[in-house]
């Protein structure tokens, strides 16, 4: 069995509140875009795949989720590598397409980086249920309950669209409409989408307003969000691989501030 199978016991993060695991993504996401080496990354990196055991998710589901990641950090390294800043020893040039020392290390460190960024972000979200979110956003950060409402329901809005647009595509090819030409097809059911769902999100800002949710008063929630002692000790690890992947990267002296 994996060790990445879903925990029951108290160390499963999906209790945990989402504002906390956003606060961890963003704490660590915001140390590791402000340098650009190998070091902090890998460090980072190495601290993220040890806290992943406890994670809840199946190694499958760790692999499907963050498949993305997986495709765009040695997409965006390749791309640093051949046309990235030349410095140092040239190992292959060929017109636009220089390989150098830097690009290399340039490279390895872009990977790493969107890998130690990427990968946390996926999988701390993939435990958020999006009703729990809103809950968190607005007990817990204060946000204004209209914005956060509207934004729940446009995110619980997202699998109605996908439905219909495979409902759309059926009805076209029912009619015989959608046999050929393939870009004017996506044009005109993206145009008949985008119809279908202003006419959704008006009936569904009506009803909204009907029942209350647009009231200028303190609203009630039927469902209280806290944040605890698990959800300190989340921020305070997101906290801590940040702090200790700039430690290292500053005494091995490759921290390489971005803006400088």
């Amino acid at each position: 069995m994996s060790v990445l199978t879903p925990a029951r016991g108290p160390q499963a993060i999906f209790r945990i509140n989402p504002v906390a695991k956003l606060a961890a993504t963003l704490l660590l996401a915001g140390v590791l875009i402000l340098t650009i080496d190998w070091v902090s990354a890998s460090v980072a990196l190495a601290c993220e795949f040890v806290l992943f055991c406890w994670a809840g998710l199946s190694l499958k589901t760790f692999a499907l989720r963050t498949l993305p990641v997986w495709i765009a950090a040695p997409t965006a390294g390749l791309t640093t590598l051949l046309y990235g800043q030349a410095a140092g020893q040239v190992y292959w040039s060929f017109g636009l397409v220089n390989v150098t020392e830097g690009s290399l290390e340039l490279a390895i460190a872009t990977t790493l980086r969107i890998l130690a960024i990427g990968l946390p972000s996926v999988v701390l979200f993939v435990t958020v249920d999006p009703t729990d979110l809103a809950d968190g956003l607005a007990q817990v950060v204060r946000l204004p309950a209209r914005f956060v409402l509207g934004g729940l329901a446009g995110l619980r809005l997202v699998g109605l669209f996908l439905e219909d647009w495979r409902a759309l595509e059926l009805a076209r090819r029912a009619r015989g409409i959608a046999d050929r030409g393939a870009l004017r097809r996506l044009l005109s059911q993206a145009f008949a989408l985008l119809v279908l769902s202003i006419r959704r999100g008006s009936k569904l800002a009506t009803a909204m307003e009907a029942r209350g949710f647009g009231a200028p008063v303190r609203r009630t929630w039927a469902r209280p969000s806290t944040f605890r002692g698990r959800e300190f000790a989340l921020v305070g690890l997101g906290l801590a691989v940040a702090l200790l992947s700039v430690g290292v990267s500053v005494a091995t002296g490759s921290w390489n501030f971005v803006l400088t």
